[in-house]
């Protein structure tokens, strides 16, 4: 890609296309997509209409499958990725002055309402002479929005430096056994000292901590088709059965029925 592509490309990332006064969309199809690190002025609502993508800030990072969407607030600096195919559709909201719309970065549950009004809005951006259907889908896509429940589909990043290296590294060998004793070991310190460090900077446990890494991990590799035994190694299980069973636990169905909810959502009239 040209320097001149590449610079539209983020300018459409930043500035979308505007569909009413105060909302503007962006729709990107891509094999793979990496976008780089920005932010916008307004807040942003981020669907993935197919495939699953990433968020990741200075604080952690969101997993978005296409049951689900992530908000950001405004002037967040974010980046954007997928590791496979991806369809996803954004909307870039002025919420100044409203007070009922979260002030933090959070995934919430996409309903079929809530698809079927992201997907009129970028239609209807298209169409600059229908903006008093735009503003009524905008309003109603706004109730909706307040009323969703958040997902646990995060991972919150620690600041303590020397944690958050060794953070980095667990988070790239999910199959490798490492226990707390280990990790205090290997970054100096007593485990009760650890545990406290931990807790503080990411509000899980260190046992909570790495579930919830897999999880996310576990969402992108089957998003890629990989099959439950590959994911279930790569994620550090034993067995598939050990790894459903603990993905059931944290999302309420198995990996096939988690996947399979989402696109009969995508496919319902």
């Amino acid at each position: 890609m040209d320097q001149l592509s590449s610079q539209k490309d983020q300018n459409y990332l930043q500035h979308g296309a505007n569909v009413a006064e105060g909302i503007a969309v962006i729709a990107h199809d891509e094999h793979r997509f990496s976008g780089p690190r920005h932010s916008h002025r307004q807040a942003q609502l981020l669907y993935a209409v197919d495939g699953v993508i990433s968020v990741t800030t200075d604080n952690g990072t969101w997993i978005v499958p296409s049951s689900r969407a992530v908000w950001l607030p405004p002037n967040l600096e974010h980046a954007t990725a997928s590791h496979t195919n991806v369809q996803f559709r954004s909307l870039l909201i002025d919420v100044e002055g409203n007070a009922t719309l979260p002030k933090e970065c959070m995934v919430v549950e996409v309903t079929p309402l809530l698809r079927a009004l992201i997907l009129r809005l970028v239609s209807l951006a298209e169409k600059p002479d229908r903006q008093e259907m735009a503003q009524a889908v905008i309003r109603l896509l706004l109730l909706e929005l307040t009323f969703l429940p958040a997902q646990p589909l995060n991972l919150r990043l620690p600041r303590h430096q020397a944690l958050a290296a060794f953070c980095e590294v667990m988070r790239r060998d999910l199959a490798k056994s490492i226990s707390i004793e280990d990790a205090a070991e290997a970054l100096h310190m007593s485990r009760a000292t650890l545990m406290r460090l931990f807790q503080r900077e990411t509000g899980l446990s260190f046992g909570q901590w790495r579930q919830q890494a897999r999880i996310l991990k576990a969402l992108a590799l089957l998003a890629e088709g990989r099959t439950i035994l590959d994911v279930a190694l790569e994620c550090g299980y034993d067995s598939p059965s050990a790894f459903s069973a603990m993905f059931r636990r944290s999302l309420g169905r198995s990996p096939r029925d988690y996947f399979h909810t989402a696109r009969a959502r995508e496919e319902a009239p």
